[in-house]
């Protein structure tokens, strides 16, 4: 819904959302850079897409993302097992915002943070299992994707402060309509 900048938006996000939750991935031919019509077996992609900013940044997402899908085994060792996801927190429906880990048994876990409103968060409180300094991996509001660019500047500190049930926490800043990859760093 809504107008163009939306729709890409909530196609970043919803991608974003698919990789990282368990299962397995389907991604339709022409979703990979946001074709407009339905996939035809009787013509080729609308690759002349490609041409426009905003198709070119899904391209580039979903470049990365299946990079990210690839480079940790959080996101596919685990997939039918429980313990490679834990929510943090799914019951804040009056932000839209949900969070939570993907983990394996030969990974540090990565944090997922999700704002499914067009509004930006400034300093939403996310609780964190683990002290110290977390890289962002990856924001779907980042410019080269046709985003906004709102984010952590790369990087997010935890502080002694527990939330959702955790020992620490942090404030971060939530781009409107994207996701938010972290990972702490050794």
């Amino acid at each position: 819904p809504g107008d163009a900048w939306h729709k890409f938006a909530n196609l970043r996000l919803l991608l974003a959302f698919m990789y990282a939750h368990p299962g397995k991935k389907l991604l339709f031919m022409g979703g990979e850079f946001g074709q407009w019509s339905e996939w035809d077996h009787n013509k080729s992609l609308d690759w002349d897409l490609l041409e426009h900013d905003s198709h070119r940044g899904v391209q580039l997402l979903t470049r990365d993302l299946n990079r990210l899908y690839r480079g940790h085994a959080a996101l596919h060792r685990s997939d039918a097992d429980p313990s490679g996801f834990e929510w943090i927190d799914c019951q804040d429906v009056e932000h839209n915002v949900i969070s939570f880990l993907r983990r394996s048994a030969t990974e540090e876990e990565l944090v997922f943070v999700y704002n499914f409103s067009p509004l930006p968060r400034e300093e939403y409180k996310v609780g964190f299992a683990s002290s110290g300094t977390y890289a962002e991996l990856l924001n779907t509001d980042a410019a080269v994707y046709g985003g906004t660019d709102v984010g952590n500047a790369g990087l997010v500190t935890t502080v002694e402060d527990p939330w959702h049930g955790r020992h620490h926490s942090a404030q971060l800043r939530l781009p409107p309509l994207a996701a938010l990859v972290l990972k702490r760093q050794a």
